[in-house]
């Protein structure tokens, strides 16, 4: 998420290079990661919440430890839900769930709903684990994993809805490329869906917005939802030119109206007292 973003000053710089451009240069070739990989320590109130609740709430996927990876031969689907969960209800999916916020207020809302928050970041994590341990929560998980790499392995239809609130920006145009939201994430999240099922997109950063219309709009097997028409310019800027924005040429762009299932956490309020608009983005799978 965003939020972990900005409490974290030192960013890749470089930007990942293509598989093929890393093959020219004879490098071995990975992955284009939406997030970087931080190594830091838990306070000690975070590291009790981890040995306290990890083994309730933490899922067992990962490759190996310190691997964000999924373990080979894995699979999320229906039997997995109902050994997890213990029981067939509809399951949604967070992409990013940092602090956990939103995911724990939302699974307190919904008992009858399964929620699965995935988040790669240590604090993160632990935070959702204290949250969810303390209300005591039984539908709940968590999963500390590359989300692209789950979505992989997650059975056609098991998930209802998937949500992607306020995602890291990676404001600098070379950048972009890490944004979470493309076009082969975008396959992966509409196959997973049941039908009718829904991916929710939320970001307070307007090029960011342009971008998600750009990937989502026109892509096969997806409906914008959105009654809301907003106007965004069609160029995009970055880091250093974002104030050039205002003076590009314009479109009109469908939207949603705020997704009354998120709460307001006190990283939106902020985003809203520095002036910042908030997008909401509802692409139904067709």
């Amino acid at each position: 998420m965003q939020e972990n973003n900005e409490k974290n000053q030192e960013i890749l710089d470089m930007p990942a290079d293509s598989g093929a451009e890393q093959a020219q240069h004879g490098h071995p070739l990975h992955k284009v990661l939406s997030f970087v990989r931080r190594s830091g320590r838990l306070d000690a109130r975070l590291q009790r919440a981890w040995d306290n609740y990890a083994a309730d709430y933490l899922l067992d996927v990962n490759a190996g430890e310190g691997s964000l990876d999924v373990r080979e031969g894995f699979v999320l689907d229906g039997d997995y839900v109902r050994s997890i969960w213990g029981n067939a209800n509809p399951l949604i999916v967070e992409i990013g769930s940092g602090q956990g916020e939103n995911v724990v207020a939302a699974a307190q809302a919904n008992p009858d709903v399964n929620f699965l928050a995935l988040e790669v970041y240590d604090p993160g994590v632990a935070h959702t684990l204290l949250l969810a341990g303390k209300n005591g929560l039984g539908n709940l998980r968590v999963a500390q994993v590359n989300a692209p790499e789950l979505f992989k392995v997650m059975a056609d239809g098991v998930a209802a809805e998937v949500w992607t609130f306020f995602p890291d920006p990676w404001p600098k145009k070379k950048h972009h490329k890490r944004r979470i939201v493309q076009p082969e994430l975008a396959g992966q999240v509409r196959r997973a869906l049941a039908d009718g099922g829904v991916w929710r997109i939320a970001t307070d950063i307007e090029d960011y917005a342009l971008h998600v219309h750009e990937v989502m709009d026109g892509l096969d097997g997806w409906e914008n939802a959105g009654g809301v028409t907003v106007s965004l310019p069609v160029e995009h800027v970055g880091k250093g030119n974002a104030d050039m924005a205002a003076d590009m040429p314009h479109a009109d762009f469908a939207e949603s109206e705020r997704f009354a299932g998120r709460v307001l956490t006190n990283f939106e309020k902020k985003g809203l007292a520095a002036g910042r608009v908030i997008h909401d983005f509802t692409y139904r799978k067709a």
